[in-house]
């Protein structure tokens, strides 16, 4: 991928058809680092949120050795990665899945949820004595902008038989859960981290590991999180009441913290009809979140040229290109006025689950690719995130008027 500045210097060599996905290693490898350095314990990356070859690269040389897969395809694109060690953590697979996994990727560590999955993993692997299996618990997912309860995890009744008798199988046992993607109050993992200290006193067996999962947030406009090292005092606190402190590895799966302010989409503008406009790309691209979740993304006009289009803004709403009307992104993304047909937006923090979610619904879906060396719009990181909420506005008209970071 050929590597720019900035997508305004971009724009001034090239007039793309297709939207463009941006990619900032940087910013990658500084949230990474930054994980590595600050979580208490082992930090899995949780392959799911992006798994473009040059993502997991540079994932992988800032620190990342350790992959959540959810899948043989994921298995496939980590699988080259030196020393990398994957964590099956998808609590119901298929019996050829578990075999392949087992015996052609070598995997070692399997999640489960129920008796039935439990007895399959056994099965498949022909009651191998070096597995490490962990117990997906169910939780509430109170605190988090996409809940994900409900389709997974066993129950405080079931779990302690489950654990019993995972314990006399298991070269090492552990306990992992999900507190949902894009939790915004830290007390999320804390308060589970009780729930699972008691568990563990209530079952009585040796738990050797605590996948606390994903679910750490990262910035955008409609959600500006505490800064990650309150998420990270509180599971300091939490794990130091655990009655097995001192035996027990502690584990994480980020996915959207390491990699969603790494990644933007530069879209044209095809058509305005007063205020919305049409772009290149949309709900069944790269902006699946924006129409399905209720994410707003940061943007801004990059075009050349363009840089002063006065003070004066518009709430846009976005209609991407394909002829489906759920094809619509409702906002409100703030523009200047002026913006209209041949423009370019760069949309920012797609890094997480943008690129994976793109298909070729009506022929559309393909992307060039560039590389950018500026800063992204929001970070979690370095001086961004010290930035004050008064100062968002004055942050946000200097972008639009096309200030370099």
């Amino acid at each position: 991928m050929k590597v720019f500045p900035t997508a305004e210097e971009f724009l001034r060599h090239h007039s793309p058809e297709r939207p463009v996905l941006a990619l900032r290693p940087h910013a990658l490898v500084r949230a990474t680092e930054w994980f590595v350095a600050n979580f208490p314990g082992r930090v899995l990356y949780a392959t799911k949120a992006n798994d473009a070859q040059p993502v997991l690269d540079a994932l992988a040389e800032a620190g990342i050795q350790a992959f959540d897969v959810a899948s043989l395809p994921e298995m496939e694109r980590v699988r080259h990665i030196d020393k990398a060690e994957l964590y099956y953590m998808n609590p119901i697979k298929s019996r050829i899945a578990i075999v392949r996994a087992y015996r052609e990727f070598g995997v070692r560590c399997f999640a489960f949820d129920s008796h039935d999955e439990l007895d399959k993993v056994l099965a498949e692997t022909d009651g191998a004595n070096d597995l490490t299996l962990f117990l997906r618990i169910a939780c509430p997912n109170t605190h988090s902008l996409i809940p994900l309860e409900g389709k997974y995890g066993a129950s405080a009744e079931e779990a302690p038989a489950l654990l019993l008798r995972a314990r006399q199988r298991a070269a090492r046992l552990g306990i992992t859960f999900h507190v949902g993607s894009q939790a915004v109050v830290p007390a999320a993992f804390g308060e589970v981290l009780t729930q699972v200290g008691e568990l563990i006193v209530s079952a009585g067996v040796l738990v050797d590991a605590i996948d606390i999962g994903g679910g750490f947030p990262a910035r955008y406009p409609h959600s500006d999180p505490p800064s990650l090292d309150r998420y990270m005092e509180e599971i300091v606190r939490a794990a130091d009441a655990l009655a097995v402190k001192h035996t027990c590895e502690l584990m994480c799966e980020p996915g959207r913290a390491l990699v969603a302010e790494a990644e933007a989409v530069i879209v044209r503008v095809d058509a305005r009809r007063g205020d919305t406009l049409y772009i290149n790309d949309g709900a069944f691209g790269a902006l699946f979140d924006a129409a399905f979740s209720g994410f707003r993304f940061p943007v801004r006009c990059v075009t050349p040229g363009r840089e002063d289009l006065g003070p004066a803004e518009t709430a846009f709403a976005l209609f991407g290109p394909t002829c489906d009307s759920a094809d619509y992104l409702p906002g409100p993304f703030v523009l200047p006025y002026a913006v209209g047909e041949g423009d370019y937006l760069e949309i920012g923090q797609v890094g997480a689950y943008g690129r994976v979610l793109a298909n070729r619904f009506n022929g559309f879906g393909e992307f060039d690719e560039v590389v950018l060396t500026d800063e992204p719009m929001l970070s979690m990181f370095g001086e961004r995130r010290s930035e004050d909420r008064e100062g968002a506005r004055s942050m946000r008209l200097e972008r639009l008027r096309g200030s370099r970071y």
